[in-house]
């Protein structure tokens, strides 16, 4: 195999590859306010480890910024931004809420960021850009605590917001598409049992995710990223997605669970603590114990998450060594 994306795809169709394919993705938490910046560190990023797929990761306020949100970097280690002010205090706000055009100042820096990148790694490396579903942008608009209060006594409001928020991730996505992406990174925060039910997550949010990834069907390389813990797995048969990463070492399933509930593929393998604070031993442990609970198919080594920015260069190297 001599391209990335020929593994990715034999790896897809279930087939065995030359080696375990792998991809890390991290946060650039001072250079993700500038396009140019960000494309510039992750094509650096990228070149230095030379991943089986690249994904993109701003900040998460790119996708809301536009409706008036802001935040600051105050030394999170996972690199995200921690948000300084919102623009949903009341019900009415939801319904306040205008569809935001791809042209909207952060979302077109973002597409410039996907045209640069694309650009920078070639068509050979399979490129996807992260997307928060609209029920993780309502958050970030809202504050989480003040999303559930609102879903709990005033859900006809908040579906108002997030028919408004999917209509601009639809548009956002179609743009992508045009520049090239193989896929996209689907962030879903509240399918886990410590946010809301499962009925109550299919009600409120499925709608607006099935409405939201309506023009990513027909992509390749789609990654549907569950967070947290307790995560509602049984999902994916209700969307369409290649690849599924969850923090498999710290909550159902496993990975070889997984592969017995999902015919895709699963990522994921390692902690990020172990990563970012462990042992280059620890990491091959977790590495190759992973690879061996998969048989080495239909399996991509990752984190159940971003990697921690400041991650030791010689754990990720051990990481990718693994996979050889």
């Amino acid at each position: 195999m001599t391209t990335h994306r020929e593994r990715i795809q034999a790896c897809l169709n279930g087939e065995r590859t030359d080696r375990t394919p792998i991809a890390l993705w991290r946060h650039f938490p001072e250079e993700d306010q500038n396009p140019e910046r960000l494309a510039a560190a992750t094509i650096k990023f990228q070149q230095t480890y030379d991943f089986d797929i690249v994904k993109v990761t701003p900040a998460s306020s790119f996708a809301v910024k536009d409706w008036g949100v802001e935040d600051e970097w105050q030394n999170n280690p996972e690199g995200s931004r921690a948000y300084t002010k919102r623009v949903i205090q009341k019900p009415q706000d939801w319904e306040a809420l205008k569809p935001l055009a791809p042209s909207a100042p952060h979302l077109a820096a973002q597409l410039q960021c996907l045209k640069l990148v694309r650009q920078g790694i070639g068509a050979e490396t399979p490129m996807i850009q992260t997307i928060f579903n609209p029920l993780s942008q309502a958050k970030n608009l809202a504050g989480n605590g003040l999303l559930l209060e609102h879903i709990k006594k005033h859900p006809n409001a908040v579906m108002k917001g997030l028919e408004t928020i999917a209509q601009s991730t639809v548009k956002f996505i179609e743009a992508a598409r045009e520049i090239g992406m193989d896929g996209i990174f689907y962030a879903v925060q509240h399918a886990q049992a410590s946010m809301l039910e499962l009925d109550e997550y299919k009600s409120i949010a499925l709608p607006y995710d099935q409405q939201a990834l309506k023009p990513a069907e027909d992509l390749w390389c789609n990654l549907l990223h569950l967070h947290g813990s307790d995560v509602y797995f049984s999902l994916l048969r209700l969307m369409n997605f290649q690849i599924v990463n969850w923090h498999d070492r710290e909550t159902y399933p496993s990975l070889a669970e997984a592969q017995s509930l999902f015919r895709g593929v699963v990522c994921g393998g390692i902690r990020q603590d172990t990563l970012y604070k462990g042992s280059q031993a620890q990491v091959k442990e977790e590495a190759q114990g992973a690879i061996e609970q998969t048989k080495g198919k239909r399996f991509i080594l990752g984190t159940g998450c971003v990697v921690y920015y400041q991650s030791p260069h010689e754990n990720i190297l051990t990481a990718i060594e693994s996979t050889r």
